[in-house]
């Protein structure tokens, strides 16, 4: 039996049986087949995007452009590697250095609107040329290689012009394809829409973004082994999806016992004038687990904002003031209740429920467990490209 693969099959089963009459859904469906690069899954959502708000042909420039803004906040909020890197630590994707070289030139925070970036890559579109250029050498051609019928050999990949013309060619003597090309060169290129394939298009648009979302996962997954959660970071997510109040409550009941020092002043927290904060950033974990949140001085907790504070001596401070909770969760029938109603929201992990918190943990092996289980997720947010916070 062959394997099911829900983001073809599926896919393609949702489209309207008129398109199947009129349209190559299956030279549609192999538009993100065997990528190199990440390029490939933004261009087409590129394309998507401006065919749903109505337009009838653009040009290179815009799709590339449409590919910064989108892939913009996994690069910059959440240090994703598009296409992995190179043996010698440099950035493999094309896009990825785009974004880049947008990041040096302005001002545009990690969690910029699509309007915001849109209008930085004008202001700075001479500066950026030669970085979109790069992006325009195949990827807008390979993606219509699902509907050629000639052998890999036979396609002229290596002449614009030629295979501009090929396109063309197929076009009106084999299968309607998406798009056509023109004769101007490089970011002017225009592209064409067919009208059928802009209706099934606009028609199917949620599918076809959700298709082309999980292809980019597990493109982007395979080359960023280490980044957990990272269906998340595809787009800005919402504050609300924190769960935070019953650590909070969790932290309000300790305080109203004995005192806490903040992990960075070394200041006394004081109740209900603190945040809840995560030791590694939440943008890296993806996850509010108690294991690795803190009472946090207020003020500060906008300036470390998504960086790592310092291994040394905070982890050890941190670790101080878990130990005290988990000595006040197994001496302490209130306390406890409130660490169990953070069981929804706050203790996933297998290893906290079952090593971490559980009864009978000296000092010294707490802090092994939680040192075993925190500095390998800290290293790799490191070597992601997290910055480390200098307080």
């Amino acid at each position: 039996m062959a394997e099911y693969n829900p983001s073809e099959v599926d896919y393609i089963l949702t489209l309207d049986e008129k398109y199947h009459n009129t349209l190559d859904i299956e030279g549609f469906s192999h538009m993100m087949k065997d990528p190199s690069y990440c390029y490939k899954f933004y261009w087409l959502e590129g394309i998507v995007r401006l065919l749903s708000e109505g337009v009838q042909s653009t040009t290179f420039n815009s799709v590339i452009n449409e590919m910064i803004a989108s892939a913009w906040y996994s690069v910059r909020e959440f240090h994703i590697h598009l296409s992995g890197l190179q043996a010698d630590g440099q950035v493999r994707d094309g896009l990825e250095r785009a974004i880049l070289a947008l990041t040096e030139l302005s001002d545009l925070p990690s969690n910029a609107s699509r309007v915001e970036i849109l209008n930085a890559i004008k202001k700075y579109d001479s500066e950026l040329k030669t970085a979109k250029e790069q992006l325009t050498n195949m990827v807008p051609y390979r993606a219509l290689s699902g509907f050629f019928e000639d052998k890999e050999s036979d396609i002229p990949w290596g002449s614009v012009k030629r295979i501009t013309a090929y396109i063309e060619f197929v076009n009106k003597k084999v299968v309607p394809l998406p798009y056509t090309l023109g004769e101007s060169s490089k970011l002017s290129k225009e592209i064409f829409f067919n009208p059928a394939w802009a209706e099934m298009i606009r028609d199917n648009t949620v599918s076809i973004l959700g298709w082309i979302n999980y292809e980019k996962v597990k493109w982007l997954q395979n080359n960023n082994p280490e980044v957990p959660g990272l269906v998340y970071k595809l787009a800005p997510m919402d504050e609300k999806i924190r769960k935070l109040n019953n650590v909070r409550k969790l932290w309000e009941g300790v305080l109203e016992l004995t005192e806490v020092r903040d992990v960075f002043t070394g200041k006394e927290i004081l109740s209900k004038k603190y945040d809840v904060d995560h030791f590694i950033p939440w943008s890296f974990v993806m996850n509010d687990e108690l294991w690795n949140l803190m009472p946090m001085d207020s003020s500060l907790n906008s300036a470390k904002s998504n960086r790592l504070p310092k291994w040394d001596p905070f982890f050890e401070r941190f670790a101080d003031n878990q130990y005290l909770l988990y000595g006040l969760i197994h001496k302490r029938e209130g306390i406890h209740k409130l660490y169990v109603d953070c069981y929804k929201d706050n203790l996933h992990s297998i290893w906290a429920g079952q090593e971490l918190y559980r009864k009978g943990n000296s000092r010294d092996k707490f802090y092994r467990i939680l040192e075993n289980n925190m500095h390998p997720v800290y290293e790799s947010a490191r070597r992601q490209g997290y910055e480390i916070w200098q307080i």
